[in-house]
């Protein structure tokens, strides 16, 4: 019986290593730093050198460890194309990172600059991809006082009243736990923004996008966080964080989005 495709492909950031399959590999691959070290199963010769070749031209021919093998596993429809739309220059914003290809399942590991980077690299991904695909990620920022908001956060949604900026309560407790966690930030500035689906007309969602973001704002504020220590934009449906054509979706990427500035 022949397995599903999966190949686990890795990518360097200047300077630190990649890691790849096993856990045992993944050890060997941190031991190698500054290599950019693939390994994995693919489903034939063409994907391998494909998959070689584009690490190469991100990151030098001297610094890619090719350790790929050939296997019996059955690739979905055009898998070797979707892997090298993944193996992008983005991907050098990342640091002490893992790429995990297996199937039609991606994740994503490291380190990042800022939250920003964080969001952008795998919407970037998602949108490269089609929609039986998913992206998990598994990004974070590698600076203490996000750190402490990722995992306030803890990748849960503030959930709003549908088409609208009223608060539910669940969104209330969430967002109480996050004024006690940027209560800690003091002296740091805090960036609410608000994103949408992408149902329904883009002008309206930005608007509603900011008025979400506001309506967080105010809501802790009365949590006696200061109001200058607080801004808000509103980004609509422009950056997704997965596919808008199922509600799992669409429902990731309605959310606020901390991001904690200087």
């Amino acid at each position: 019986m022949q397995r599903a495709a999966r190949a686990l492909v890795t990518a360097l950031c200047l300077g630190t290593a990649w890691a790849a399959a096993s856990a045992q590999q993944l050890a060997n691959a941190t031991e190698a730093t500054g290599k950019v070290v693939v390994a994995g199963v693919v489903p034939d010769e063409a994907t391998r050198v494909a998959v070689v070749a584009r690490l190469r031209e991100l990151y030098g021919a001297e610094r890619v460890v090719d350790q790929l093998t050939l296997g019996s596993v059955v690739a979905p429809p055009q898998w070797g194309q979707h892997v090298q739309k993944l193996l992008s220059p983005s991907l050098k914003q990342v640091s002490h990172g893992q790429l995990s290809v297996q199937g039609q399942t991606i994740e994503l590991k490291g380190e990042v600059g800022n939250e920003a980077q964080r969001q952008q690299i795998v919407s970037d991904m998602a949108q490269s991809l089609n929609p039986t695909y998913s992206v998990r990620n598994g990004l974070r920022v590698a600076v203490r006082e996000q750190a402490v908001v990722d995992q306030a956060l803890a990748n849960r949604i503030v959930e709003f009243e549908p088409g609208s900026a009223v608060l539910r309560p669940q969104g209330q407790l969430i967002l109480n736990e996050m004024a006690t966690a940027l209560a800690q930030l003091r002296g740091r500035r805090i960036e609410l923004i608000g994103h949408t689906d992408a149902l329904g007309a883009r002008p309206a969602n930005i608007s509603l996008s900011l008025a979400r973001a506001q309506a967080v704002k105010a809501h802790l504020v009365a949590r006696g966080l200061p109001a200058d220590s607080l801004s808000t934009s509103g980004m609509g449906p422009d950056q997704p964080l997965a596919s808008n054509d199922t509600e799992e979706g669409r429902a990731r990427n309605r959310r606020i989005e901390f991001r904690v500035g200087s």
